[in-house]
């Protein structure tokens, strides 16, 4: 089965004050870097869709192997580039949506996501402590649903009126529902 990685990473960065996903983790490594080493570790190809300003990031991104595709409509938001990067794996069988902000999300999180679409989930994603999280599975069934995408929407509607369909991934991973928005995101999480 064909299940291509896609690396949502076409964002503004507004809140952050300056591009965030440039920015390095304490361990000296970029927020999209470290998102697209995890998704890449457990799916053979990887897609990121990039903002045409984006060269730097863009030559960082194609360094780890990741094939970077730049979206004209990335400034319309997320489900213009969920559907620039969908157009662009024309041959998927089946899509893990992952989000650029989100380095925390451990490689197990992607590979049991990847393991619900190869057990013929139609849509998968993590839940931890209930909450869905990042990143999504779905199958190339919505593949017309997901080119159609336009705005700031990205596949929360298509899930919502699937939900029957949803595998619910129960994973110990924080990092499914942690993306950083601002700078004070970075700071460890309180344990409660």
């Amino acid at each position: 089965m064909n299940i291509v990685g896609l690396l949502l990473a076409a964002g503004s960065a507004s809140r952050f004050g300056s591009d965030k996903l440039l920015y390095r983790l304490p361990h000296g490594v970029p927020i999209a870097v470290q998102a697209a080493r995890h998704l890449k570790s457990e799916l053979p190809q990887v897609i990121a869709a990039l903002r045409p300003d984006s060269e730097a990031l863009a030559r960082l991104l194609s360094a780890e192997g990741v094939r970077v595709v730049i979206c004209p409509r990335a400034a319309e938001g997320m489900g213009a580039s969920l559907a620039c990067a969908v157009h662009a794996a024309a041959a998927a069988d089946a899509f893990v949506v992952a989000l650029a902000d989100m380095p925390f999300v451990r490689p197990s999180s992607i590979g049991a996501v990847r393991e619900a679409l190869e057990r013929s989930a139609a849509l998968a994603a993590p839940y931890w402590h209930a909450r869905r999280g990042h990143p999504v599975g779905i199958s190339a069934r919505f593949r017309d649903e997901l080119e159609a995408l336009e705005g700031d929407q990205g596949a929360r509607a298509l899930l919502e009126a699937h939900e029957s369909e949803l595998v619910k991934v129960p994973v110990g991973d924080p990092g499914v529902i942690r993306d950083i928005d601002q700078p004070s995101d970075l700071l460890p999480p309180l344990m409660v």
